[in-house]
């Protein structure tokens, strides 16, 4: 099992937590990985592009002149695309880019993110991480004494006083333990998380 330091809010050092091989010690799959997060990106996108075909544009129910002996082009309706105020050809409509992936691709993908993140020495732990009021200026600081930038902090459990004073600071994202995705742990460069979230993890993904 692999150690690291487990610090206080202060950034000291003050004792040290195993963690579990099978979460934070796998073999990394990339291109699970990959799939997590195109997976997530796709989930995410609306797919609410539209624009009218010729069979739903209003009008258009009667040739505007008879077929033969005019001396114009045959014409079947004057929405077809070639008229003004027709319908689009090949018109993008709404659809769905959402996929599947089974839940060990999942959970094998979850953990692989995680393993990085100890590999790269990018994981820290800390012993608790409260506040007393809602001060983004506290919880700054919190994040000057790792020296951390851009960064995910995970929790344990649902603190609205952490929660609302990392809201306001850019590159910073609050995450309780059955939230974690593996796009956004990858999109922050550094992973903070509570001991108590630690033993979450292992206990809802061993």
């Amino acid at each position: 099992m692999a150690k690291v330091p487990v610090y206080n809010m202060e950034g000291n050092a003050v004792g040290e937590i195993e963690l579990k091989d099978e979460i934070f010690g796998v073999e990394i799959n990339e291109h699970l990985v990959h799939m997590a997060v195109v997976q997530q990106l796709a989930n995410d996108r609306q797919g609410t592009q539209q624009a009218k075909t010729r069979g739903d544009v209003s009008g258009g129910g009667k040739k505007p002149w008879r077929q033969k002996g005019t001396g114009h082009a045959r014409q079947g309706s004057i929405r077809a695309p070639q008229w003004k105020g027709g319908g689009v050809v090949f018109a993008p409509t709404p659809r769905d880019y959402s996929f599947k992936l089974n839940k060990k691709e999942k959970r094998a993908a979850l953990k692989g993110a995680l393993t990085s993140r100890v590999a790269d020495g990018k994981f820290f732990v800390v012993d608790d991480l409260s506040l007393d009021e809602i001060k983004t200026k506290k919880f700054q600081a919190v994040l000057d004494a790792f020296k951390l930038n851009k960064a995910l902090v995970v929790l344990d459990e649902l603190d609205q006083n952490v929660i609302l004073s990392a809201r306001n600071i850019p590159d910073v994202k609050t995450a309780q333990v059955n939230t974690i995705n593996v796009y956004d742990i990858l999109k922050y460069d550094s992973l903070m998380i509570t001991e108590s979230a630690v033993r979450a993890i292992e206990e809802v993904y061993a």
